[in-house]
């Protein structure tokens, strides 16, 4: 049986290895800020959580476990404000390309807004 689990935490592991890759290559490769956003959320996100399933299926019974989870729930929680937060500061700077938004459903905005 630990050699089943063994096998199961390390394909886990190079599974989200080769997640957290092609995001990499996905920041490198994608165009604009917007486009980015994808890879460094959810593609990271994604192999960040397999890779810490698979510690927490190879440390089983250990007290490092806890904070495997803390880590991954950290990154769960934290991720969509980080991307909301880089989206709507790369639209308010005009950080991205025209050509490649086909519809623009923000409103535009006050000079006078100061409120954040």
């Amino acid at each position: 049986m630990n050699t089943f689990l063994d096998i199961v935490a390390s394909a886990l592991v190079l599974i989200g290895s080769l997640f957290a890759l092609t995001a990499a290559i996905g920041l490198v490769r994608f165009p604009d800020t917007i486009s980015r956003m994808h890879p460094s959320t959810k593609t990271q996100v994604f192999g960040l959580l397999l890779i810490l399933i698979g510690a927490g299926i190879r440390l089983r019974g250990n007290v490092d476990i806890g904070m495997l989870v803390l880590a991954g729930l950290f990154t769960f929680i934290v991720s969509p404000v980080f991307a909301h937060l880089v989206g709507r500061t790369s639209y308010r700077e005009r950080g991205l390309r025209a050509d490649l938004v086909t519809r623009d459903e923000m409103p535009p905005e006050d000079e006078d807004d100061d409120d954040l």
